[in-house]
């Protein structure tokens, strides 16, 4: 074919061929014949030779009309292939959504949402990677992620972005977790006031009792928030071990080796037997957000998925995800 062959004058002039008439075409198309026969004689000047022959009773075509009928068809079959395509990702039939999720999200509320996600639309195709929120937002910027779910702990809010939106989806609490056979596991500790004790395991700890304690810190960012939580306090924590890993936390706790603070999604991902969960005061939680480019939300499956992870986290009570499974 012809370099620079213009594929709506081909799609014309297959038009022509198949009514065996420009006046066929033209009633076809919607077209004024004077139209019809402009659009072919700029195609016949572009292959440089006559494409059809014109009879009283319509046209014929020529050698190198039967030819180019060939491309035409072709051309003709991939565009409706494409239209086939595209309406099957405007009706969630068919759709990639590349999403990136930290840890705990990962092991909890993103499972349930793509679960509910392929109930509601089987032909979308979700592809997870675990990614702490930094490297969310990397991949993000990079192109490598369509939506992310990430958190921030109080005063870690990142800067605002104009290409990103951000959704918010609740809070997390964060939650103090000790050996069973810590003096404050069971919810007998005094107030830290000269209390006369006797509080409930739901009565928040205070932190002030655990100074003396050694502590294992999560992430860089989770490490943080101990810090300036115990500072807040009154104290700088003994912070003797360092790990991203929840079930490895809980491992070192349950064997008397440092107390900590783990998230309420950790926690729903793994509770191991040996800890014991407590709230503790001045531990605000940590919020979670989905965040996506700003011309993502022209993507129907993106635009499913975020509808699906938001329904899994819908708040149960102020400040709660719902726990997974939970929701139908």
């Amino acid at each position: 074919m012809p370099s620079g062959m213009d594929p709506h004058r081909l799609l014309v002039f297959r038009q022509i061929a198949r009514a065996g008439s420009i006046a066929g075409a033209a009633r076809a198309l919607g077209w004024t014949q004077p139209a019809v026969s402009q659009h072919l004689r700029a195609l016949e000047r572009q292959a440089g030779m006559a494409l059809v022959l014109r009879r009283p009773r319509g046209v014929e075509l020529t050698e190198a009309g039967q030819v180019l009928l060939r491309h035409a068809d072709a051309v003709a079959v991939r565009l409706h292939a494409a239209d086939d395509d595209l309406a099957a990702l405007a009706h969630l039939r068919a759709g990639t959504v590349r999403l990136a999720a930290f840890p705990s999200a990962s092991a909890t509320v993103v499972p349930a949402a793509m679960s509910l996600l392929g109930r509601r639309h089987p032909g979308v195709d979700v592809r997870l990677r675990e990614a702490e929120p930094p490297q969310a937002l990397a991949l993000l910027a990079a192109g490598e992620a369509d939506l992310a779910v990430t958190f921030a702990h109080a005063g870690q809010e990142p800067a605002g972005d104009p290409a990103l939106v951000r959704v918010p989806l609740g809070e997390d609490p964060v939650l103090l977790v000790l050996p069973r056979s810590h003096p404050h596991a069971a919810g007998d500790d005094g107030d830290g006031d000269g209390g006369d004790g006797g509080s409930g395991p739901d009565t928040p700890v205070d932190l002030r009792l655990l100074a003396e304690e050694k502590w294992i810190a999560g992430c860089e960012r989770c490490a943080a928030f101990l810090r300036r939580t115990c500072e807040e306090a009154g104290f700088t924590p003994d912070v003797r071990h360092g790990t991203d890993d929840y079930v490895v936390v809980q491992a070192l706790i349950a064997r008397g080796l440092g107390i900590g603070l783990l998230p309420r999604l950790a926690l729903d991902a793994f509770t191991g037997p040996g800890v014991a969960v407590r709230p503790a005061r001045g531990l605000r939680p940590r919020t979670l957000h989905l965040v996506h480019p700003r011309e993502a939300d022209q993507i129907p499956a993106v635009r499913a998925a975020v509808r699906a992870l938001r329904d899994v986290l819908t708040p149960a009570r102020p400040g709660r995800p719902v726990p997974p499974g939970s929701r139908p």
